[in-house]
């Protein structure tokens, strides 16, 4: 059974720093690009980092600078470090896996989602 398991949100003043994991099981994602995406109450879900297999990364321009996606295929485990957070950046976070590799800021491209983990900025 493939599983796509976040972890690692909470509650953060702004300013402050969480890291979010996602450990993947039940199949090999070595050679799938992984993305990190997030959804709002009331707002559609948006991209927010990916990775490919070549570990070469892309960032949404909202958080570029701030976010850092990193992946560790010998745990089967993608990261989303994310610092200098603001309340707007408060959703749901969810983990996802693109065996294509391509049209990495599409939520349609990605075949595997993981349960999300919600992250609130206080102001």
């Amino acid at each position: 059974q493939v599983q796509l398991v976040e972890s690692g949100g909470g509650l953060v003043q702004a300013g402050g720093s969480l890291r979010l994991s996602c450990a993947a099981s039940g199949r090999t994602f070595s050679r799938d690009a992984m993305g990190w995406f997030r959804q709002a109450p009331g707002k559609e879900r948006e991209f927010v980092a990916a990775i490919i297999w070549s570990s070469k990364t892309y960032y949404a321009d909202s958080v570029r600078g701030r976010f850092t996606i990193s992946r560790d295929n010998a745990k089967d485990t993608v990261y989303l470090q994310m610092n200098s957070l603001k309340p707007e950046d408060t959703a749901v976070y969810f983990c996802a896996a693109n065996p294509r590799g391509a049209g990495l800021e599409s939520p349609t491209m990605y075949d595997f989602w993981g349960q999300g983990t919600q992250v609130t900025v206080s102001s």
